[in-house]
């Protein structure tokens, strides 16, 4: 499957969305590259950073879902974009949110550019030497 195949399978109230947050995050991140593969028993879309996972766009039942790991390895950065973002569903590492009203673009946007400069394949990598 496909990106664009993953976000034509989503309900199409969420395409638009998808479609948005998915450019943002390839336009903020040139560190990445989008693949579908499973995550958590579903298929999403990863954006690997050398083959690590680092972000994850998910369409499921109830929301969708942006899996970040740089927030989760960062509280200050966890902890800026939970203020920012009160209508959406903040975990460790993943944001749930319903519509663009929860995650807007430009909030979104900025969370990309600060965590491209974080390299998700380095801290791992290094964390295997030890």
């Amino acid at each position: 499957m496909t990106v664009t195949e993953y976000i034509s399978s989503a309900p199409a109230e969420r395409q638009a969305i998808l479609t948005t947050l998915h450019e943002a995050i390839l336009a903020n991140d040139p560190t990445v590259v989008p693949v579908i593969k499973p995550m958590m028993g579903k298929e999403m879309i990863l954006y690997e950073e050398r083959s690590y996972m680092k972000y994850g766009l998910a369409s499921t039942k109830n929301h969708m879902s942006l899996h970040c790991l740089p927030i989760y390895m960062n509280p200050s950065l966890h902890a800026k974009y939970a203020a920012l973002l009160p209508a959406a569903k903040l975990q460790k590492g993943c944001i749930n949110f319903t519509g663009e009203e929860a995650l807007p673009p430009k909030i979104l946007t900025a969370l990309i550019a600060d965590c491209s400069v974080i390299s998700i394949a380095t801290m791992l990598e290094n964390r295997k030497k030890k």
